[in-house]
């Protein structure tokens, strides 16, 4: 009776939600999801970072999405200009009949440096690339392979489907401004545009009115320091797509357990929780170790589907690394955003 509950209202949510993006809960950890202009808005000169996430395990076929991103920051002359290159791949299977989705996203980011300020910088970005989406036909149960009540894969059905994949082209753009304040505060903000190219997505060769709506986004940041080894970080996304309407946001609170000797990278432990409105409640633990850094997370479901859920919701992993890798006179300019 729970799956059957469950589909049902998963039936009238993707009636409402159709063309909705993945989201991830720890979502600090993917910028280029957020908004393409977050490539590169951190303290460092290459990030690598990772995500799986596991959900719905416990009343149906778990929804299994993961991603891979890598931003690398370039000089673009002496003024303290930078260029972003990176590239974000995310994959995920859903449901019984493995409905799969790929995205190869490649992206470009130029971070332009205001009066002269290191602090002070506006970034615009360009995301495009291909996404291919798949399903398995043999993995459907269909009504007319019912005979007196039970499921029979062996009796032929009349549904035929002109193709099972398809690929389309996915463009996005977006703009962020980032500065700072007092002893250590910093902060940035952003807006964003997904899907502005409208890709058909569809499998059906004849369906022409089959678009994947356009998603506006809006981001924040802002970290302040509470003391020596101490600070808390403020994060905020909110995205609204198709009529339908996401607020992410949350805070992470840090402390430094060890500085390594002659440098400043450290060991550092962070916890906090995030909330996804009218869906989840989140709570995080991060661990980061000098330039590798791993986190956890657990969705608290809070939303229709709570009931059928028992509020459970799915576990999160994330890992990353992060590092300057610059020696010249440069390597001090787009510190700014200590995050």
């Amino acid at each position: 009776m729970k799956k059957i509950c469950f589909y049902l209202i998963v039936t009238v949510i993707a009636k409402t939600s159709c063309g909705q993006d993945l989201t991830f809960s720890q979502f600090y950890e993917k910028p280029l999801l957020r908004n393409p202009a977050l490539a590169g808005v951190f303290d460092g000169d290459i990030r690598i970072s990772a995500v799986f996430r596991n959900q719905w395990q416990s009343i149906t076929t778990p929804f299994q999405t993961g991603a891979l991103s890598t931003e690398f920051k370039i000089p673009f002359n002496q003024n303290g200009d930078w260029i972003t290159l990176g590239f974000e791949i995310t994959h995920d299977v859903a449901g019984d009949i493995k409905l799969k989705r790929t995205q190869l996203l490649p992206v470009v980011n130029f971070h332009k440096s205001l009066n002269g300020n290191a602090d002070d910088y506006l970034s615009a970005a360009f995301m495009a690339g291909p996404v291919t989406s798949q399903f398995d036909p043999t993995l459907l149960q269909l009504d007319d392979q019912f005979q007196n009540g039970s499921f029979n894969p062996n009796n032929p059905t009349a549904q035929v489907f002109s193709h099972t994949a398809y690929t389309y082209w996915d463009a996005s753009t977006g703009l962020s401004y980032s500065s700072g304040f007092g002893e250590g505060a910093r902060y940035y903000a952003g807006i964003g545009l997904f899907h502005f190219n409208a890709p058909k997505v569809s499998y059906y060769t004849n369906n022409s009115s089959s678009t994947l709506a356009p998603k506006f986004a809006l981001n924040a940041g802002l970290t302040l320091p509470t003391g020596d080894a101490n600070k808390v970080m403020f994060y905020a996304d909110y995205f609204t797509q198709g009529g339908n309407e996401q607020f992410l946001g949350g805070l992470m609170y840090r402390t430094d357990l060890a500085t390594k000797y002659d440098t400043d990278e450290k060991v550092s432990l962070d916890f906090g929780g995030f909330y996804r409105w009218n869906d989840s409640f989140i709570p995080v633990v991060k661990l980061a170790v000098y330039e590798v850094s791993f986190g956890i997370s657990y969705d608290v479901n809070v939303s229709r589907l709570q009931t059928a859920s028992q509020s459970r919701g799915g576990f999160e992993f994330t890992a990353s690394y992060r590092a300057r890798v610059r020696k010249d006179a440069m390597a001090g300019k787009v510190r700014c955003t200590k995050f």
